[in-house]
């Protein structure tokens, strides 16, 4: 297992080991026992799968809010996305700045995403499925979000022409008008 850190502390690209042969391929993509030798301490209450039909349809910028904050294990198990890391917690060195990286069922790579940081992502193939688990369960009423096209954030969205987005991502708000419900 390839472990990277990113520019952003707490924030790690995994490459799960493949053992592959004529058939496809075997690979272990959570052991809570490893995890937790990388630093990644975390309990995972929930798994979410998502599939987006079309290319180029942006899902984010979103975080939950404590008492319900959400740590992110995220893969992707067919075609590719771009996906992207925010930090909102304030006082942070990083506050607003971003990371970003290519996963897909090809490489297997995975993006571990730590409570605090706002998450997004753009489809890079069409029927895109993305895979993750939460550290906390999906709670409505502490739901936040980003404009995915933030200037002050400065996402270069990997996009031909123009998002396919949601009525509630084209209208969130800006980093600027976050009252940030984190801290560092």
């Amino acid at each position: 297992m390839n472990v990277h850190k990113t520019d952003l502390a707490g924030v790690l690209v995994i490459e799960p080991d493949r053992f592959g042969d004529h058939r496809g391929f075997f690979a272990e993509t959570y052991s809570q026992r490893v995890y937790a030798e990388l630093g990644i301490d975390v309990f995972f209450v929930q798994d979410n799968h998502s599939l987006s039909a079309y290319p180029g349809t942006v899902r984010g910028l979103h975080f939950q809010a404590p008492p319900h904050a959400q740590a992110k294990l995220v893969r992707c198990g067919r075609g590719a996305i771009f996906d992207v890391a925010v930090d909102v917690r304030k006082g942070s060195p990083t506050f607003g700045q971003l990371t970003g990286y290519e996963l897909s069922a090809e490489n297997g790579a995975q993006l571990f995403i730590p409570a605090g940081f706002a998450h997004g992502f753009a489809t890079l193939q069409p029927d895109s499925e993305i895979v993750y688990k939460c550290s906390d369960y999906y709670a409505p009423e502490t739901e936040g979000a980003l404009r995915w096209d933030d200037p002050a954030i400065g996402i270069i969205w990997p996009l031909q022409g123009d998002p396919i987005l949601s009525s509630k991502d084209a209208v969130a708000p800006l980093l600027a008008d976050l009252d940030s419900p984190f801290v560092f």
